[in-house]
């Protein structure tokens, strides 16, 4: 990396802090520190939407996928749409009339204080977990791509988010989201123009050797349960974005920051339908890096032959190949992707502390000079969790995916419960409790059993379906369950 690369990256990093610590002075009551006061423009909250959905994660992982593979995953990109329209004609008026800044607050009008307890605490878990992770992936390619201490990057990425995050509350946070959306946007659209061009026979090349090898397939139209069909990542896609348009008080969170109800619904559905063409550019990159190295074999070391390293050689391209100065570009956009996400969760995060634990179980008359003394003190913890579990995951990477299963069945629980109450109009509380046991118990068996039983006569045991199935089984055993139990007592 030379000192045109370094120079883009640190005047990113530190305008980045700076820009979003100058609204420390807008940013003196509990109402601006959650929602803005209300008051920030459509076009902001909407790339901030999109900057929330996108994470470093993706950044790496979707061109590693279609260099590997082909573009079955893009499948769950146009699961969207479902979600977004869902968002604009349900979600977003429940909650704007809710008048909240917490998603889960709903959820007690319908169900009592435990469902609003069981889904916020559910929420902080998987959030914390959520920005460990992603410092900690953030710091692998950095640091096989320059050599820089992991712990190093994890800690310095995890302070500059959290001060501005803390000093400038929602609206550094989404401000910064927009900013951070145009540099992704912007790296990964010159990034798939540069590497076409770069073809030793022209752009044609790409899509030439691409179709010879069926790399643009959106998989198999098989009914198939147990395999990653066209099918089963669609419906996978809807319900999972439905979760996240649906319960996830990072964007629940944003459809009340909005300026008016109208504002709100074009945010929900233009931030949702941004990423589209913005994944497919990432899947592009994929598949051009295969062509390009496919047609120069000899340009790319041997060990990258390895199907495990498919996530490493877009992270060598940026090294290996782009001039000076788009490197750093790169490298920058590859932040913003992370930064963006975890800034949404110190945020969110202390906003669900105070108003789903502090002001319900604490002190129920509050000042705002209270709630801000909590909304900044929770925002440091959370920043200094995620940093300690992010430096933690560098030895314990089984006990992550452990994790990320439970996760799975928290957020499944959550899911049932809330289409439960958002379209069954009178619930059976008591069915909603059965149905949240039994969903549960049925996704723990959906996500662990194929690893317990993993030898005959055992394998009998073991799910038969694929996992991504898990989360749309489980929530509609849970809404079904309690629709039925509702039906039942009612006797219509």
């Amino acid at each position: 990396m030379n000192v045109l690369d370094l120079i883009v990256f640190f005047v990113y990093m530190v305008g980045v802090t700076v820009f979003g610590s100058s609204f420390y002075r807008k940013n003196k009551s509990s109402a601006a520190f959650t929602l803005g006061n209300s008051a920030i423009p459509g076009w902001v909250v909407t790339m901030s939407i999109f900057a929330t959905f996108v994470s470093s994660i993706s950044f790496l992982a979707l061109p590693g996928n279609a260099y590997q593979s082909n573009w079955n995953a893009f499948v769950f990109s146009l699961s969207i749409p479902v979600a977004s329209y869902m968002a604009v004609r349900f979600f977003v008026p429940l909650y704007r009339k809710a008048n909240s800044p917490s998603a889960y607050s709903y959820l007690e009008t319908r169900f009592g204080p435990w469902a609003r307890v069981y889904a916020s605490a559910c929420y902080l878990l998987t959030q914390i977990m959520r920005m460990g992770t992603i410092l900690y992936l953030l710091a692998l390619p950095v640091n096989a791509m320059f050599g820089w201490d992991i712990v190093t990057i994890i800690v310095v990425t995890g302070l500059a988010v959290m001060i501005y995050s803390l000093l400038g509350g929602i609206q550094a946070v989404v401000w910064t989201d927009a900013i951070q959306g145009i540099i992704m946007i912007s790296g990964a659209v010159l990034c798939v123009i540069y590497i076409l061009f770069a073809m030793p026979e022209g752009p044609g090349q790409m899509f030439e050797i691409a179709g010879e090898h069926h790399k643009f397939s959106l998989g198999s139209f098989s009914l198939s349960l147990k395999a990653s069909t066209f099918w089963v990542v669609l419906i996978y896609g809807i319900f999972i974005n439905l979760n996240n348009y649906g319960i996830d008080q990072n964007y629940v969170q944003r459809y009340m920051a909005s300026k008016s109800d109208r504002e709100a619904k074009r945010s929900a559905l233009f931030g949702g339908l941004l990423y589209i063409p913005v994944s497919l550019v990432f899947f592009m990159i994929g598949t051009a890096l295969f062509s390009y190295y496919t047609a120069q074999p000899n340009v790319l070391p041997e060990e990258y032959a390895d199907p495990n390293m498919s996530d490493r050689i877009f992270p060598f391209f940026i090294v290996n190949n782009l001039p000076a100065g788009f490197t750093g570009l790169l490298i920058a956009s590859i932040f913003a992707a992370g930064m963006s996400t975890i800034s949404t969760s110190i945020n969110s995060g202390s906003t669900v502390v105070l108003t789903d634990y502090y002001k319900r179980y604490v002190k129920k008359e509050v000042t705002d000079k209270d709630s801000m003394k909590v909304l900044y003190v929770s925002s440091f913890l959370f920043s200094v969790i995620g940093v300690v579990i992010g430096v933690a995951m560098i030895n314990v990477q089984s006990a992550l995916d452990a994790w990320w299963k439970l996760a799975s069945v928290f957020s499944g629980g959550m899911l049932g419960l809330f289409l439960l109450g958002a379209f069954v109009k009178v619930v059976n509380v008591r069915g909603a409790i059965i149905g949240v046991i039994l969903g549960l118990i049925v996704i723990l068996w959906l996500s662990l059993s194929p690893m317990v039983f993993t030898e005959e006569p055992l394998l009998s045991f073991a799910s038969p379906f694929h996992t991504y199935l898990t989360i749309v089984i489980g929530t509609l055993i849970i809404f079904l369950t309690g629709f039925l139990a509702t039906i039942w007592r009612s006797g219509k």
